[in-house]
């Protein structure tokens, strides 16, 4: 029994030595930064390994952008014209980061991984509508990013980040971001 009650402060030790480590639930919200500014919002899961002052993690994420929708009217017709619309869908990324803590309780990080992000579109020809359509298109890529994360306490942290995804065919995305979270 003895030995048990004194391994335990031992325990108590190492994990406050490490305040990075462990599984993350985050929400984030943010700044799209593409054309017009849009709010962006999501969840982020994670976890990360701390050894010394050196932090390696993991993390999947699923965002959206609210009122992402723009359409845009050409007259071909003086009593219909043509419309074109495209709205940003859902955006997944998973990849990895690899920080340094600084002070005890921050954590400078760069992240890395695979993007994936889906855009809808409709076309109205304004006419008889035989030529109309509507789709989606589904793009793949690279995000990269840098942030800072302050843990607050042992279970708290919020979070900073800008990041940069490159999908297919020339789109792109610069986003700013922030988050609350918790760590167990």
């Amino acid at each position: 029994m003895l030995s048990v009650i004194s391994v335990t402060p031992a325990l108590a030790q190492e994990a406050s030595d490490r305040p990075f480590e462990g599984a993350t639930v985050t929400a984030i919200a943010g700044a799209d930064l593409r054309f017009e500014t849009r709010f962006v919002y999501g969840g982020q899961l994670g976890y990360d390994w701390q050894r010394d002052g050196t932090v390696f993690g993991v993390e999947a994420e699923a965002t959206g952008v609210a009122d992402s929708e723009r359409c845009y009217a050409h007259i071909t017709s003086p009593t219909a014209p043509d419309r074109l619309c495209g709205k940003a869908g859902r955006d997944l990324y998973i990849g990895g980061r690899i920080g340094r803590v600084v002070g005890g309780s921050n954590l400078l990080y760069l992240k890395a991984g695979y993007a994936n992000v889906r855009s809808d579109f409709s076309y109205q020809d304004g006419g008889s509508g035989t030529n109309d359509y509507s789709g989606s298109d589904i793009w793949s890529g690279v995000r990269v990013g840098a942030g800072v994360e302050k843990a607050v306490g042992r279970n708290v942290l919020l979070k900073a980040e800008y990041r940069y995804s490159d999908y297919a065919e020339g789109y792109s995305r610069h986003q700013a971001m922030a988050g609350i979270g918790l760590r167990f």
